[in-house]
């Protein structure tokens, strides 16, 4: 059985987190186990993580409530939440199971603009959203964030430049071990305008890219840039994403728009944030 969000809400709402449980189906332990090579988080969020990936869907809600009775806070299950999907959902095609990912933000905001008696509602419904997509991903594909091989990791002075290379190149690994070096010591907005222009070079996957670099970005603000190099290695993955031959070997229609833009950004000029309003 599968609800949207407005349904979701309104069962909450009457049954209580306990009460929704017998909606869900079983998922097999098998679906919800963490392989052994998975990326590892930091040690402060590491737990909680791999206590929403191997707890059952239909008990996940009715623990985490004792979990947040217990202390644990909204940023924490957000945090948690965001980089469970990051580990477990992959990005190809960016949108489709990845929305549970990508929704994440959202529903934080959501939470934040909820009355008290409702604040945790929005969350516990991508809680819920992140298990379901789980187990449709392991049935799919069964893939996970593998930890980044350290030798391809670029020092942190280098890796701006390296990563650049590598996206116009269109070669993952290097973008890999790139995107990991710029984790470690680049600055957040040089960071985020390598990846605004990427995500939005090509229209592959409706607009998704572009989307996943916005949310991926709010998010990282709101969880703490410490938690940014797994975060910067799926987009890497996701915006890397494509069907055929390599892109930049042929003419694609998904890459015209990027391209054509690129030749009006030389348009502008080098004054224009220093211009003046003319009168009506």
């Amino acid at each position: 059985m599968r609800f949207n969000r407005r349904e979701f809400l309104e069962l909450s709402a009457f049954s209580g987190a306990g009460g929704l449980l017998g909606l869900f189906p079983s998922a097999m332990a098998e679906e919800a186990r963490v392989r052994q090579d998975a990326v590892r988080f930091r040690p402060e969020i590491e737990p909680l993580v791999r206590f929403m990936e191997e707890t059952s869907r239909e008990r996940l809600l009715e623990e985490m409530a004792v979990k947040i009775k217990g202390g644990t806070t909204c940023q924490e299950v957000i945090t948690a939440l965001f980089l469970a999907g990051i580990r477990n959902i992959q990005p190809r095609p960016v949108g489709f199971n990845f929305h549970a990912v990508l929704v994440v933000n959202s529903a934080y905001k959501a939470s934040l603009n909820s009355r008290d008696a409702d604040r945790w509602l929005p969350v516990f419904w991508a809680l819920d959203h992140f298990k379901s997509r789980q187990v449709q991903d392991f049935g799919q594909s069964d893939w996970t964030m593998e930890p980044v091989k350290e030798p391809t990791v670029i020092a942190a002075d280098k890796s701006a430049a390296a990563f650049e290379a590598a996206m116009n190149d269109w070669d993952l690994e290097k973008a890999d071990g790139a995107a990991a070096g710029m984790a470690r010591g680049t600055g957040s907005q040089r960071i985020f305008d390598l990846l605004c222009r990427y995500g939005t070079r090509d229209y592959r996957y409706i607009g998704h890219k572009a989307i996943y670099v916005a949310n991926g970005w709010r998010t990282l603000q709101t969880i703490g840039w410490q938690h940014a190099e797994p975060v910067l290695r799926s987009l890497a993955y996701a915006l890397l994403a494509y069907q055929g031959e390599i892109p930049s070997s042929r003419d694609a229609l998904a890459d015209r728009p990027g391209k054509t833009n690129i030749l009006r950004l030389k348009e502008i000029r080098d004054s224009w944030l220093s211009g003046t309003r003319e009168a009506a």
